[in-house]
């Protein structure tokens, strides 16, 4: 017992160690628009009530869910993409690769009404409720013009933590819109279009910023070809490592 303690004063507790949150599996895709001389790209403004991220413009996307990695597709990866989203995994699995590309499909129409996949009439049956508008719409998911990016995962002492894979798509593959999905009060409250010199005049995540300038680089070296992906685990000010 210590002398304070003898005379009735209680020394102040020890600051609680913060809490590491394990990152949670995540996926987000970028649409770009390459039909002008400068591509655009798709962004949705985060609404200010949420917790992760508010207010900011970011790409669609969320955590992947369990039934992702189950859901029948109608074309799949391409093999290095398919190979790189298995690197520096614990458990790799074909399965797990595509969920993460599935579950930016998933988001995207959830978040924008936005599908992307190919058009057969009762083909495609939903596992779930989350997958219902392709199945209403007649639109099989597909992974085939998915190109993988970047790969983030959020530092420790934030609210949330995602390891997240970043994908890009050309906006042709968009086959079917759902109205009225973005709205005031819903998750993502604006979208826009925007070249890559707009985009750095929005109010974005620092991470964010760092996947536009890899993804710009990536289209002047070019989008479809087998090339290292960033892989930033370090702090979102750190440098990339490569997977």
């Amino acid at each position: 017992m210590s002398a304070g303690e003898e005379q009735g004063v209680v020394p102040p507790a020890a600051p609680k160690a913060p809490e590491r949150l394990t990152p949670k599996d995540a996926a987000t895709i970028i649409l770009v628009d390459r039909e002008a001389a400068e591509p655009k790209v798709l962004m949705g403004k985060r609404h200010e009530a949420v917790r992760f991220m508010p207010g900011k413009y970011v790409f669609p996307g969320g955590r992947v869910e369990a039934d992702d990695g189950r859901v029948n597709i109608a074309g799949a990866y391409s093999p290095h993409v398919e190979r790189r989203l298995q690197a520096q995994v614990r458990r790799p699995s074909i399965s797990r690769a595509r969920a993460y590309g599935l579950a930016a499909l998933r988001e995207l129409a959830e978040e924008t009404g936005l599908l992307i996949g190919e058009r057969e009439t009762g083909a495609f049956i939903a596992r779930n409720d989350a997958w219902a508008p392709f199945a209403e719409a007649d639109v099989f998911p597909s992974l085939e013009g998915l190109h993988f990016v970047a790969r983030a995962i959020t530092p420790p002492g934030r609210p949330k933590r995602f390891d997240t894979r970043f994908f890009a798509a050309d906006a042709a593959l968009v086959a079917h819109r759902i109205d009225g999905v973005v709205t005031p009060d819903a998750e993502l409250v604006d979208l826009v279009w925007v070249s890559f010199t707009e985009a750095a005049e929005l109010d974005l995540p620092p991470i964010t910023r760092m996947i536009l300038n890899d993804l710009q680089r990536r289209i002047d070296d070019g989008l479809e070809r087998d090339l290292a992906v960033p892989y930033y685990r370090k702090g979102s000010q750190g440098p990339a490592d490569l997977i």
